[in-house]
C-alpha cells in the first residue's frame, strides 16, 4: 500500500470547504467545514459569503485533514483541487490555496472537474470503477447522465438538465413548503411520513418524443407549487407530507427510469449514482429495486461521500498519479463551466521547472 499514491484533494465549487487525503483507493481523511448556515438566511447560496467562508477555512481544514491522515504535507505525491463546474470566486480560492502549497511543497498540481470527482469517489469505498460505468449525478447544480470509459480520460454526457437541476427543484419546493433550506434532507423526511401517490405530479421529458437522457424538473417544480398555492387560496390545508412524498417521487422516479434505460441501451451492467441528491433515501431504493431488475449492478457511495467533499477530488488526483496523467501548468485557471469532457486541466508538453526561489520557500515553510 505504501507505493501507492498519496494525494490531498481541495474542493471548493460551493458552500463545503472540503480536503481529503487518500493513498490509491483508500481514504485517510475527510475534512469539510460547511458554511451552509451562513446561507440558510439568504434561502439559497451566495457566493461572495461562500468565497469568503472558504479563504477563512482553508488553512485550518488542510491542517486538520493531515492530521487525521497523520501524514506530513512533504510525504505527499501531489496536489488536486477542483478546478470547475462551480462558483467562480469559491472555486479561485481552492485553486489558490492547492498552486501555494504545491509550490511550496515541490509537488505536482492536477486541475480536476467536479463531476468526474463525484463518480471516481466510490472508488474509496466500492474499489476500482468497472470500464464503463453509467453515472447518474444529480444534485444542486446538475442532474447528468455520463458514460465513463476512464475516469482521468474518457467521460462523455449522456444527457443533462436543460433547466432546474434535481437539488434545485427540492429547495425550491421546501421553500413554497417553508420547510427551510437545504431542502433535499428535509423534503426526505417528511416524505417518509407521506403517501407518494396521493398526488399525480408530472413526470418531465417522458413522452415518446422527449430526448431519452436529458432531464427537466423546471415543469414539476412549478405544477406542485400552483398545487400548493391553490390549497392555500381555497383556505384548505396543505398535507405536507403527502407533497412532499409525491414531488420526490416524481422526481426520483425520472431520475432511476432513464438512467436504467441509458444502462440497457449502451449495455452496460453498472451504474453509479453520485452527488448531494444521492444521499436521497427513495432515491436509493428505487433505484435499487429497478437495477436488481434490469440486471444492472448499482453503485451509491455512502451519504457523506456523495455531497461535496474533499476526498472525491483527492480519489481523483490519486487515479490521475497512478496513471501517469500530465499534471497542471502553474497558469491553471479556475473555470466554472469545464465540461464534463475534461476530467482533468493537464499541462503543456514541458516539464515544470522549479526555480531556487521555489526552493528557498519549500525550505522556509517546511523544514
Amino acid at each position: 500500500m505504501a507505493d501507492e499514491p498519496l494525494v490531498l484533494g481541495i474542493e471548493t465549487s460551493c458552500d463545503e470547504t472540503g480536503v481529503g487525503i487518500v493513498r490509491g483507493t483508500t481514504l485517510l481523511a475527510d475534512a469539510i467545514a460547511s458554511s451552509v448556515d451562513e446561507h440558510a438566511r439568504f434561502g439559497g447560496v451566495v457566493p461572495e459569503v461562500a468565497s469568503r467562508a472558504h479563504l477563512e477555512a482553508m488553512v485550518p481544514t488542510i491542517e486538520r485533514a493531515l492530521k487525521e491522515a497523520g501524514v506530513s504535507a512533504r510525504d505527499l505525491d501531489g496536489i488536486a483541487v477542483t478546478a470547475g463546474p462551480g462558483l467562480a470566486g469559491a472555486l479561485l480560492v481552492g485553486v489558490s490555496a492547492a498552486k501555494a502549497y504545491a509550490y511550496a511543497l515541490g509537488k505536482p498540481l492536477y486541475g480536476v472537474n467536479h463531476l468526474a470527482s463525484h463518480i471516481c469517489v466510490d472508488q474509496l469505498e466500492h474499489g476500482a470503477l468497472p470500464e464503463p460505468t453509467m453515472a447518474l449525478l444529480v444534485s444542486g447544480g446538475h442532474s447528468s447522465l455520463l458514460l465513463s470509459t476512464d475516469i482521468t480520460s474518457d467521460v462523455r454526457p449522456m444527457g443533462a438538465t436543460i433547466d432546474d437541476a434535481a437539488g434545485e427543484a427540492f429547495d425550491k419546493i421546501a421553500r413554497v413548503l417553508n420547510l427551510g433550506f437545504p431542502g433535499g434532507p428535509v423534503i426526505d423526511r417528511y416524505a417518509k411520513e407521506g403517501d407518494p401517490k396521493a398526488i399525480a405530479f408530472p413526470r418531465g421529458l417522458t413522452g415518446p418524443r422527449d430526448p431519452a437522457y436529458d432531464f427537466s424538473f423546471s415543469g414539476l417544480k412549478t405544477a406542485v407549487a400552483r398545487w400548493i398555492e391553490a390549497r392555500r387560496a381555497a383556505g384548505e390545508a396543505v398535507p405536507v407530507r403527502d407533497v412532499a412524498a409525491s414531488f420526490q417521487e416524481a422526481v426520483v422516479d425520472v431520475l432511476t427510469r432513464k438512467a436504467v434505460r441509458a444502462c440497457k441501451d449502451e449495455g452496460v451492467d453498472h451504474l453509479m449514482i453520485g452527488g448531494g441528491v444521492a444521499a436521497n433515501s427513495r432515491l436509493r431504493v428505487l433505484a435499487q429495486e429497478r437495477c436488481e431488475a434490469a440486471g444492472i449492478r448499482l453503485r451509491v457511495p455512502r451519504p457523506k461521500l456523495c455531497t461535496d467533499n474533499g476526498a472525491m477530488v483527492a480519489a481523483l488526483g490519486a487515479e490521475m498519479v497512478a496513471r501517469n496523467r500530465a499534471a497542471s501548468d502553474w497558469d491553471l485557471s479556475a473555470d466554472s463551466s469545464l465540461p464534463v469532457t475534461d476530467p482533468h486541466v493537464p499541462g503543456h508538453a514541458h516539464t515544470h521547472t522549479h526555480d531556487h526561489v521555489h526552493e528557498v520557500s519549500k525550505e522556509n515553510l517546511y523544514s
